[in-house]
């Protein structure tokens, strides 16, 4: 009973017209983003960042979370039309879609996705109302030991799950933790590595470097690209709604992939990518006819697809509950409740429930939005791919550059953005992904404060932290993950998910 009275004030809080109308803007944003090949729903939340800061903090971070679920579906579109995954969860969706849509069955592949995502976003967003709550009841046994080794898991976690190289991952991480320290001691008001700059006192600004590291680095890698061409399958966009046998043969992986999703999205670093790739390889182990995969398999579009939805969703659950980003979008969406004052972790179910709950009922409402709203606007989608990257670029620089200004008003914010956006498509070219280090900035102070914090109730005595079992647990955890990814046998088939999640 408790359970829907609370799930009855979320409904009452996303139903109100303001936060219907912000649910329905980030669906729309969101989907449009998606559908836009190289954008992606990290670079535009960094870049809209600015925005929230003047609107409620429900509305804002119900807006944020339409763009991201948003993304997801918009992201099936150009992988089935263009073969070109508008967001790196479809990378595994293009491989049977497109295929799909050759053979003038892109309307049926629209559907099945939209309907997969769907029922897998329903049912996330009902994962996620039943154990959150329960996870925040475990985190408020939480002390300052426990916190620091949950947060080095996650650290450890988006090491294991971020693209390529092991070595350059963590370098990433570790300079994520050196720029989150730059600014004044939290407990001695020294400055440290300011160099002299009174702009750094407070610390480097997170829009600043998420827009940066993102927005600009992405729209620099998209004009190298602008000069390739692409096939859209435009003429086969029709009969939306999938035939019997349609659904008879996407209701099993459907089913397999939503339970794939729901887990694998909690873990932090890139669930969803793996969720989808896990998904495909199960549907293709599973199958009667395997050599089916890669023609335009069915199970191959509705598996993956369900999987990467149910993962967004349920990479809600330690942001909500434990103040831990599970991938870069979480991590801004800290960013976005730091801006508005609202301290992320175990306290906001107890101290904002109406915040909580009502993020949680707008997932459900923003799904059933996406469904009805995708499929009749299919055709405006695919105009929308014509449009020459040249005349968007521009239009993106310009709201990159207001909204970071207007934050606060500080146009050394904007030497900072044009530095880290030369740092990020630097970076892409040398093949580090800025994942980590985004999720490295934000868990940085919270790391360096739960740390000094620990070792001042212990007096120093740094065994506190193995000494303490849910603390010993999670470093155990922590190494174990790194020992196992470190074997040859697994190392291999990382990188084989990760080279399939690309292609």
């Amino acid at each position: 009973m408790e359970l829907l009275s609370n799930l009855g004030l979320g409904f009452s809080v996303a139903g109100s017209f303001a936060n219907l109308a912000f649910c329905l803007i980030g669906a729309i944003l969101g989907t449009l983003i998606g559908v836009l090949p190289g954008i992606g729903a990290t670079a535009t939340i960094a870049m809209l960042l600015p925005i929230t800061f003047q609107l409620e903090p429900v509305s804002s971070l119900i807006m944020l979370a339409g763009i991201y679920y948003g993304a997801q579906y918009g992201g099936s579109t150009t992988a089935i039309l263009i073969n070109m995954p508008g967001e790196s969860s479809s990378a595994v969706t293009a491989i049977d879609g497109y295929q799909m849509a050759r053979k003038g069955r892109a309307g049926a592949a629209l559907a099945i996705c939209a309907i997969g995502s769907f029922f897998a976003g329903t049912v996330s967003t009902f994962l996620v109302a039943i154990f959150a709550p329960w996870l925040t009841e475990q985190a408020l046994k939480f002390g300052a030991a426990e916190y620091f080794s949950l947060m080095v898991l996650g650290l450890v976690m988006s090491v294991v799950l971020a693209h390529g190289s092991i070595v350059k991952a963590l370098a990433m991480v570790v300079l994520g933790l050196l720029l989150g320290v730059v600014g004044t001691d939290i407990y001695t008001g020294t400055p440290r590595f300011t160099m002299g700059i009174t702009e750094y006192a407070d610390g480097l600004n997170f829009v600043a470097l998420a827009v940066g590291v993102f927005g600009i680095a992405e729209i620099l890698r998209n004009l190298e690209d602008e000069s390739e061409t692409r096939e859209v399958m435009t003429a086969s966009v029709r009969n939306l709604w999938p035939t019997r046998e349609d659904f008879r043969a996407m209701v099993g992986p459907v089913l397999r992939g939503t339970g794939i999703g729901s887990l694998l999205g909690i873990l932090p670093g890139g669930g969803a990518i793996l969720a989808s790739f896990a998904s495909y390889t199960m549907e293709k182990k599973i199958s009667k006819n395997p050599q089916e995969f890669g023609k335009g398999a069915i199970a191959g579009v509705a598996g993956p697809e369900s999987a990467n939805n149910a993962g967004a969703q349920t990479s809600f659950i330690p942001l909500l509950t434990l103040g831990i980003p599970a991938n870069p979008v979480m991590a801004l969406m800290i960013g976005a409740m730091i801006i508005q004052g609202i301290v992320p972790g175990p306290s906001v179910v107890t101290d904002q429930p109406e915040l909580f709950w009502g993020i949680i009922a707008s997932m459900w409402i923003g799904n059933l939005m996406l469904v009805v709203l995708n499929l009749p606007l299919i055709g405006l989608w695919v105009k929308l791919l014509t449009v020459p990257y040249y005349i968007l670029f521009p239009i993106i620089m310009a709201m990159c550059s207001i909204g970071v200004y207007s934050v606060a008003s500080n146009t050394f914010d904007l030497y900072a953005v044009a530095f880290f956006g030369l740092l990020g498509y630097l970076m892409s070219k040398l093949r580090f992904e800025p994942a980590p280090l985004l999720l490295g900035f934000v868990l940085g102070p919270l790391l360096e404060e739960n740390l000094r914090r620990a070792m001042i109730l212990s007096r120093g005595d740094a065994t506190t932290f193995v000494t303490r079992p849910i603390s010993l647990t999670l470093l155990l955890m922590s190494l174990g993950v790194l020992v196992l990814v470190l074997l040859p046998a697994i190392r291999k088939g990382r990188d084989e998910v990760f080279v399939e999640s690309e292609g």
